[in-house]
């Protein structure tokens, strides 16, 4: 049985966090662990750089997308569905960058994601079925 998550509870080296610099600790904790940027741009390669280029420019696409979205829900404006088109859109352009880059045929993107969501749904969705996820056993 797992111990129930208490947002409150701290570890034990933090018992006292008062009295540590918890956001020096943290910041020490970054400066250690993050991989230096010099080691990136060692490895780095054109086709990485342009895999680095398409995958930030379809997470900053999603980004305005769920803006869009965003104002509709939450702020009850208009839906400016021809904002929408044009942000799927400017995704699926970064979305192709990346499969022609890896020579990856978007179809079989497509046909990967039905096999896996219906293995994990069958014919209906279920809030069961999502927390269960069959098809990652």
């Amino acid at each position: 049985m797992t111990k129930e998550f208490d947002p409150f509870d701290t570890p034990e080296m933090f018992d006292d966090y008062e009295e540590h610099n918890v956001s020096e600790h943290h910041h020490k904790l970054t400066t250690r662990l993050a991989k230096p940027g010099e080691d990136i741009i060692k490895s780095l390669t054109p086709e990485k750089a342009h895999l680095l280029h398409m995958a930030v420019g379809a997470s900053g696409e999603t980004g305005e997308l769920l803006d869009a979205i965003k104002k509709h829900v939450i702020y009850n404006q208009e839906l400016n569905v021809e904002n929408v088109i044009e942000e799927i859109g400017d995704a699926l352009f970064y979305l192709q960058g990346i499969c022609n880059t890896l020579n990856i045929d978007m179809a079989l993107c497509k046909i990967h994601n039905i096999v896996k969501l219906e293995k994990r749904y069958g014919e209906t969705y279920s809030d069961e079925a999502a927390k269960n996820r069959v098809d990652k056993e």
